[in-house]
């Protein structure tokens, strides 16, 4: 698997408004808003570099990311951007890595997703993305 780049660090966030009017603060700025029905989270880009942060609101409190925030706030996952997510999950899979997602699910912009296993990356959430139409 060829990671192309740190794509974006997910932020768990109990209020999306909240979280972006203290990132503003801070000096960043909203690049997309949109909501993930599938993932049931509402989500804001913010650009750093050639990166961004995801700050991600629950829209459902057992949702993945609801059911993060009973516990605690804050880094969720990394993102890490590949050219070919079919052809990474495999050689990961062969690989013996553990997955959360044996096929890619739809992300946000229209881009294919999927995790790994904590397990896989030392307690940390891998999201594997590959582009899509919007980016």
């Amino acid at each position: 698997m060829k990671a192309l780049k740190i794509d974006h660090l997910g932020i768990a966030v109990p209020s999306l408004a909240d979280a972006v009017a203290a990132y503003e603060t801070l000096g960043f700025a909203v690049e997309t808003r949109e909501e993930v029905p599938s993932e049931k989270v509402r989500v804001a880009f913010l650009p750093v570099g050639d990166s961004r942060l995801e700050l991600l609101e629950p829209t459902e409190p057992g949702s993945p990311i609801g059911r993060f925030l009973q516990k605690r706030s804050g880094l969720h996952h990394v993102c890490v951007l590949v050219e070919d997510i079919d052809a990474a999950l495999a050689e990961l899979r062969a690989r013996g890595v553990p997955l959360i997602d044996e096929v890619p699910r739809p992300g946000a912009g229209g881009s294919r997703v999927a995790f790994l296993h904590p397990r896989a990356a030392g307690g940390v959430l891998l999201e594997l993305k590959q582009k899509g139409s919007a980016g």
